[in-house]
């Protein structure tokens, strides 16, 4: 059963070698006087794509200032450093160059400088909700959070320890420059890390219980078995052009909306047990979704049993003659978990590096539960014991 829908994805894509160089022109086309770049460390600078940025922007007549030092799970901190930098140079236009940091980073300043009455975190806590939003553009660097398409902004209070989205078609950047060359010299846990992160995005949308459409499916099954093919290849080879080709086109049509048209609502638990993790011990996103979601699967299959079946089969290649849906949902579970294995990905805390005591449990399960604001989950319903269940097993 399908249901009705919404897709809504504004953002311009440049995709290939070099399109870099055309950050300049783009931004004169739409308008932009002063800009705001927002990166991340010296990766940018020493790459020589910071250097190619000014000059296009130079070339054009732009003005530009620049805000770096963004980190991931990027911080509260940071973005209010970039409202003050941007009221004082009078930014109208926010770059955000690198991944999703980067590019959460730049849609939160840019929340912050057009809504001046109010403190930007409440956007994330729910307190308030923007009006406005300035520009934003995006130029990756790694294929992972699809915030170049996505309507999402991530932050973390570094102060309280709380990880807060704040979703509005207001932030989708104007336009996303894409070079897959770019990526070429990420460390290799960073791209594996990324393409779990990708599949998760299509994942949460796929694992629901309201309706779901055969079309948006065989989308959705096609990018997640990509996404394995390529960071396969990539975890061999990493300077292997089209894989990293294939896996940022497929970050962004994975969190862009496409792979959840006409389903019954998205899950997105997996995430929200995941950020509790972040806001507490600043662990690798893509790393904390592959040590989490095993738990959270086995915890939820058997009230979305026909899914995880669909999934085994179709994705995980599971051969299900002479078994039961359970034994080959759990089969397609356990594919899933040894596919992570085998691109370095962890499947439990331990792996991931962490080791939370029992009181910290009980706080990440009592801030998860918070955080979901009653909404918990389409897949099945979750409640307080299923997510200190789900942090337990993942221990």
């Amino acid at each position: 059963m399908s249901n009705q829908f919404e897709f809504y994805a504004p953002t311009r894509v440049i995709f290939g070698r070099d399109t870099e160089k055309k950050a300049g022109s783009l931004l004169r086309e739409y308008g932009a006087q002063s800009v705001l770049l927002v990166y991340g460390g010296r990766s940018a600078e020493a790459s020589g794509l910071l250097q190619t940025v000014r000059d296009s922007l130079e070339a054009e007549g732009i003005s530009y200032a620049e805000l770096g030092g963004v980190v991931p799970n990027p911080r509260l901190s940071k973005v209010y450093e970039g409202i003050r930098v941007g009221r004082e140079q009078k930014t109208d236009f926010l770059v955000g160059i690198g991944g999703g940091s980067a590019i959460d980073t730049a849609k939160a300043i840019a929340y912050g400088l057009a809504n001046p009455e109010h403190d930007v975190w409440d956007f994330y806590t729910k307190k308030a909700n923007p009006s406005a939003c300035l520009p934003v553009a995006a130029i990756l660097t790694i294929a992972a959070a699809g915030s170049e398409m996505s309507d999402s902004s991530v932050i973390t209070n570094e102060e309280t320890g709380e990880k807060k989205g704040c979703n509005t078609n207001l932030s989708r950047c104007r336009f996303a420059i894409m070079n897959p060359a770019l990526t070429l010299t990420l460390p290799d846990y960073q791209t594996c890390s990324g393409a779990t992160d990708i599949m998760m995005h299509t994942m949460e949308r796929y694992f629901t219980n309201k309706g779901n459409m055969q079309m948006t499916d065989v989308i959705a099954e096609g990018l997640i078995r990509t996404v394995m093919d390529n960071a396969l290849i990539l975890h061999k080879d990493p300077s292997d052009y089209e894989a990293r080709a294939e896996l940022m086109w497929a970050s962004s049509l994975s969190h862009n909306g496409l792979t959840g048209c006409g389903n019954g609502g998205n899950d997105f638990m997996s995430h929200k047990i995941e950020h509790e993790l972040g806001g507490m011990f600043d662990v690798t996103h893509g790393a904390g979704l592959a040590a989490v979601w095993g738990s959270w699967a086995r915890c939820v299959y058997k009230n979305c049993l026909s899914r995880f079946v669909k999934f085994a089969k179709n994705v995980m290649g599971i051969d299900g003659e002479g078994k039961t849906d359970e034994q080959i949902a759990e089969e397609g579970i356990a594919a899933m978990e040894n596919y992570f294995h085998s691109i370095g990905m962890p499947v439990n805390m331990r792996e991931l590096g962490i080791s939370p005591t029992d009181e910290q449990i009980e706080e990440l399960t009592d801030r998860c539960l918070a955080a979901c604001m009653g909404y918990t989950g389409a897949a099945k319903s979750l409640t307080r014991e299923d997510f200190r269940s789900i942090y337990l097993s993942a221990r």
